[in-house]
């Protein structure tokens, strides 16, 4: 690995904290500072070419002990250096990273430390600890104050309860809601990442990285003004099996404290990403540059790619001789249809288990998996299995082992629906023991990623999205195309998102329904295959049935060959809320993938991004009656212009894709 590092010693202080009160950094362009000031409280201010763009409150801890970080500390020294390297991105957007910032480290006496690191495009600081006992966390100390009462993206909670504390509890699932600071619900938490809109065009992304053993954090805005407070769910104090299918655990009572740390603990990111331009948010590596670099020394076996998905469309095959279900004979039906598709993956989703027994070893009678395993082996289709979070924990190591042994190449981890730290560290356990006998993990019903993804690449997907599920029991009520040009701005910045898209079925605004047997996706046909170019997923389902793309099998192969990890992404425009064009490259092949909301829009594209030497596209675009008719698109295929000037047009609710290829010299 060829890693380029240049650490340059600037300052060295070694001098009683009542002496300095105020220590500024610099990002490596420039444009940012962040000021840090220490007096009873530690504090900072974070500007943006000299404009202020967030002020922090107190940032604390308060431990067990009596002890506290933040709080009336004496500087013990400080450090600051500038780090410029490049490091390997493992099944991600891209294969290499640039990564470069100026890091500040205040050391004080009271036995902790306090990083700060300054990016271009954003500032993040955590807590270190340098003591040599274990201890308690009984509270974290956040808090963002923002200029002026701005509009912000709140992803609430989606959850009936009242109370904070039964909030802690739910799937981290919901569209955004578009509101000034002091008009949030004040009896609601949201999860992070969150976007605040600022003047200008400017836009501050509040979020977390490197979350190990500590909770995850919350924001809210509980006194109606222009600060949003983080929260934490408290550790665990009583559990009981219960949920879904009894496949979950139900916290009854939680301790007076968040966390059980040890010595030397390096607590979370907490992270401010400033940009200037709403593509530059949806194209942002912070989140993995400040994970923990990967765990596995071997990372052959992982193999990235798609998955025919089955509950989506409801087991729905039609034109064979047997009852489609979960059955041994209707999966067979899947990998044939995988295989002759070119499809890596089969999932065999919930109902594969015996229900409401919460055990991974009592298989249904109608499914042998075995056979299915070398059925899928003859065609070079795998299997990976859906598991409940109850079920796979109990039995983590036996489970892991034996499906493994078996031949099952993952598991898609379902219902953890938590975020405190017992919860968190499930899901570095399920990594690390998943990754010892050679299994990719899909966390579904979980938080969002925070960089787990780079610590074990076997973790290979995370859901934590308001994915196309939803169109299966809502109607019109549900705005999903809003919903996807939101999401890439913000959500994915946290990492890439099982979102399970691929409908064949497409409906426009007025006549979506939702309808369990026979689902449909809100806008156009051309719109599904350009969110295989957008949604960043490395294990990416096709949510249809085997049915459906054989009837559709200009777009069935279109999907089937498209990368899920690429060489380069480049964000080329967009709009939170409004419309974004992606190009992904993959070898020598490009991909570019445009999505709108409800207008119809013209774009006009800059391909200069492709460089010199001649090229030609295969182009999917929405058809003249797709504002009818979602369905309706058009292939073609076209010669890229010498001037790299494109301009492109979509229906509403609609997406353009294309496949950008070189042209073979005669």
């Amino acid at each position: 690995m060829k890693n380029i590092l240049n650490l340059f010693l600037l300052t060295f202080l070694s001098i009683p904290a009542i002496a300095q009160k105020r220590l500024s950094l610099n990002s490596p362009n420039g444009r940012l500072q962040v000021d840090v000031s220490i007096a009873d409280s530690i504090r900072f201010q974070l500007a943006h070419d000299e404009e202020i763009v967030l002020n922090s409150g107190a940032i604390a801890m308060k431990l067990g002990n009596g002890k506290t970080f933040g709080i009336k500390s004496h500087l013990k020294q400080s450090k600051t250096i500038t780090v410029k390297q490049e490091i390997p991105a493992y099944f991600y957007k891209r294969n290499r990273i640039n990564d470069e910032y100026a890091e500040l480290t205040l050391e004080f006496k009271e036995d902790y430390k306090l990083i700060f690191r300054l990016y271009n495009e954003g500032m993040a600081y955590r807590f270190v600890s340098t003591a040599k006992q274990d201890f308690i966390v009984n509270e974290e100390l956040a808090a963002f104050q923002f200029q002026k009462d701005y509009k912000a993206y709140i992803p609430y909670v989606k959850t009936k309860e009242k109370t904070i504390e039964g909030q802690y509890f739910n799937s981290f699932e919901n569209t955004y809601t578009y509101s000034p600071l002091s008009k949030m619900d004040k009896l609601k938490l949201a999860f992070s990442p969150l976007v605040v809109e600022l003047d200008h065009g400017k836009k501050v992304c509040l979020g977390e990285a490197d979350l190990q053993s500590y909770p995850g954090m919350f924001l809210f805005n509980p006194a109606g003004r222009t600060v949003l407070e983080a929260n934490f769910a408290p550790y665990p104090k009583s559990i009981v099996q219960g949920g879904h299918n009894q496949l979950q655990e139900i916290v009854t009572a939680r301790q007076p404290y968040l966390a059980k740390s040890k010595a030397k603990t390096k607590f979370p990111w907490r992270i401010a990403i400033v940009s200037a331009s709403d593509k530059n948010l949806a194209d942002n590596d912070m989140v993995y540059k400040l994970a923990e670099p990967s765990r596995l020394k071997d990372i052959s076996w992982i193999k990235p790619g798609k998955v025919a998905w089955e509950w989506w469309n409801n087991w729905g095959l039609s034109k064979v001789d047997f009852v489609s279900g979960v059955n041994t004979e209707t999966y067979k039906a899947y990998i044939d249809f995988a295989a002759k598709n070119k499809i890596e993956y089969v999932i065999l989703d919930e109902g594969w288990a015996v229900n409401l027994k919460a055990s991974l070893f009592d298989v249904v009678p109608e499914i042998n998996l075995k056979e299915l395993v070398a059925y899928g082996k003859t065609k070079n289709v795998d299997i990976i299995l859906w598991a409940g979070y109850y079920a796979f924990a109990r039995d983590l190591e036996e489970a892991c082992k034996h499906y493994s042994q078996l031949g099952i190449k993952g598991f898609k981890i379902d219902f953890m629906d938590r975020d405190d730290q017992e919860m968190v560290d499930f899901h570095y356990r399920a990594a690390e023991t998943a990754a010892k006998y050679k299994l990719m993990v899909d966390f579904h019903g979980t938080y969002k990623p925070t960089g787990l993804n780079r610590t074990f690449p076997n973790v290979i997907n995370y859901e934590a999205v308001n994915g196309l599920e939803q169109m299966k029991w809502t109607g019109p009520e549900m705005d999903m195309v809003t919903y996807d040009v939101t999401m890439p701005f913000i959500r994915m910045i946290a990492g890439p998102v099982d979102y399970t898209q691929g409908a064949m079925r497409n409906a426009t605004k007025s006549s979506h329904r939702g309808i369990n047997d026979e689902p449909m996706s809100q806008g156009t046909r051309c719109r599904q295959l350009a969110e295989y170019v957008v949604f960043e997923s490395p294990l990416n389902m096709l949510c249809d049935s085997p049915d459906n793309y054989a009837k559709e099998q200009e777009c069935t192969d279109f999907i089937s060959a498209i990368p899920t990890v690429w060489d380069r992404t480049i964000v080329l425009n967009g709009e939170i809320g409004q419309y974004i064009t992606t190009a992904r490259q993959k070898g020598n092949t490009w991909y570019l993938g445009a999505l709108t909301n409800w207008e119809a829009r013209k774009l006009d594209l800059d391909l200069s991004f492709l460089g010199s030497g001649d090229y030609a596209a295969e182009i999917y675009q929405d058809g003249i009656n797709a504002n009818k008719i979602a369905s309706d698109y058009k292939k073609q295929r076209m010669e890229i212009p010498s001037d790299r000037k494109l301009s492109i047009n979509m229906a509403q609710g609609g997406g353009f894709a294309m496949k950008i290829f070189k042209k073979q010299t005669p």
